[in-house]
């Protein structure tokens, strides 16, 4: 029983151990805790998110070739990253101005204007993308075929990523790469985990994936960085997440 004012070592916050010990750490930090804060505060950003999720699972339904793919997600990044320059301006400027001033309203809005024109752009890139996955490759995309997508892994990860990104920025506590409601080192390892056992279909893969996945959440929780249950909770996300993606691809004739 603690002693009066004293707090429990179960109600002790986890104890981060600092990234500023590195150059390399602490810019990609605050880089994150940059995406973390504009996807916390601004609902375009949640906006785009989502849609980049559903570009992303469309592209693997469609078995679009690594070309398509990667012109996808450059766009997708572009305009991502144009609404994060977007927020950046809009912060500067109402840092330095206490007053309504035109000029303040031009940068605002040439800033906009900026995410405008990339989500314009954006959906000419995906007409021209999915017009070929869909028209053009149609006899290709819609029948089975042997073997595992190339995207599948990477299409996984990407959205179990950014619904890590999501889960932390409405918790809203935790810093980017260390603590947060939701343990994004055992999403991803657990995604990893779920693809390999539903693709390789072994009791022995699905051991070893698992085991590795445990040990990289038990690194989490022996270094002090997330609870058990923020763990247990990016488990959950990550092995749900690659399992419905794979049963999703399934019935289009994708595996």
């Amino acid at each position: 029983m603690p002693h009066r004012g004293q707090v429990s070592g179960h109600d002790r916050e986890p104890h981060f151990h600092p990234v500023e010990r590195s150059k390399l750490l602490r810019s990609f930090h605050h880089a994150i805790e940059g995406v973390l804060y504009t996807a916390r505060t601004q609902p375009n950003l949640r906006v785009h998110f989502t849609i980049a999720v559903l570009v992303l699972l469309a592209s693997l339904l469609l078995r679009l070739d690594r070309v398509y793919v990667a012109i996808l997600v450059l766009t997708i990044g572009m305009v991502l990253a144009l609404e994060l320059l977007n927020t950046a301006v809009e912060a500067v400027v109402d840092l330095l101005t206490a007053t309504h001033h035109p000029l303040a309203k031009t940068a605002k809005d040439a800033a906009a204007g900026a995410v405008f024109i990339a989500a314009i752009a954006a959906v000419v890139v995906g007409y021209l993308v999915f017009y070929q996955g869909i028209f053009v490759g149609g006899s290709r995309v819609f029948r089975a075929v042997a073997g595992v997508p190339a995207n599948l892994v990477l299409v996984t990860l990407a959205v179990v990523a950014i619904g890590v990104v999501v889960l932390k920025a409405r918790a809203g506590r935790g810093a980017a790469l260390q603590g947060g409601a939701v343990s994004g080192h055992a999403a991803l390892a657990f995604a990893g985990a779920t693809l390999l056992a539903l693709l390789y279909g072994t009791a022995l893969g699905a051991v070893l994936a698992y085991g590795l996945a445990l040990l990289v959440a038990q690194s989490r929780v022996e270094g002090g960085i997330h609870r058990p249950f923020e763990v247990l909770w990016g488990g959950v996300l990550g092995s749900l997440g690659a399992l419905a993606i794979y049963l999703l691809a399934r019935p289009f004739g994708v595996l």
